[in-house]
């Protein structure tokens, strides 16, 4: 699953790597993620917010086919529509799946694989270094990102299970 969430940037943050999400009204960075069926990071990449996410989802899913060999498909919102549903196939080897809102739902629906990410943003919304960029590299802000889902695969490998009688 691949989708992207604007963040806030701190005052540190440099004016080359920050832009406006004018969907979302935010001054700051975007970080794009791209997560397997069980919600654990395959990818991240920051770029400033005013980045279109076709743009960075393309570079995201080589950088993620070429680590991920046996990834053969990419659930995405409908905001990864267009272009990049036919370059993905041509040229990754990846079949783009585009999950869509059905045009009869009312209010809060939830989607099929759509929450897998967006739990992934919960849990990283939860880490307080994460709740805003402060970095002034977005690098060092990927890093971040990395640094919180160790936190959370050692917490669910920790995690106590019940011992069979």
């Amino acid at each position: 699953m691949i989708d992207s969430q604007s963040v806030k940037a701190d005052a540190v943050v440099s004016s080359d790597s920050r832009g406006f999400d004018g969907g979302k009204l935010i001054n700051g960075r975007k970080r794009h993620v791209v997560v397997d069926t069980l919600g654990l990071l395959l990818g991240v990449m920051d770029t400033a917010a005013d980045t279109g996410d076709r743009a960075a989802a393309q570079v995201l899913l080589e950088q993620v086919a070429d680590a991920h060999h046996r990834l053969t498909l990419v659930w995405a919102d409908g905001g990864y529509t267009g272009s990049l549903v036919e370059y993905c196939p041509a040229t990754l080897a990846l079949v783009l799946a585009i999950v869509k809102r059905s045009d009869d739902a009312r209010g809060f629906v939830v989607l099929p694989k759509r929450w897998i990410v967006e739990r992934l943003f919960a849990h990283l919304m939860r880490t307080r270094r994460l709740a805003r960029d402060f970095e002034r590299r977005t690098t060092s802000a990927e890093a971040m990102v990395y640094w919180s889902m160790i936190l959370l695969m050692t917490r669910r490998l920790a995690r106590s299970r019940p011992q069979p009688a």
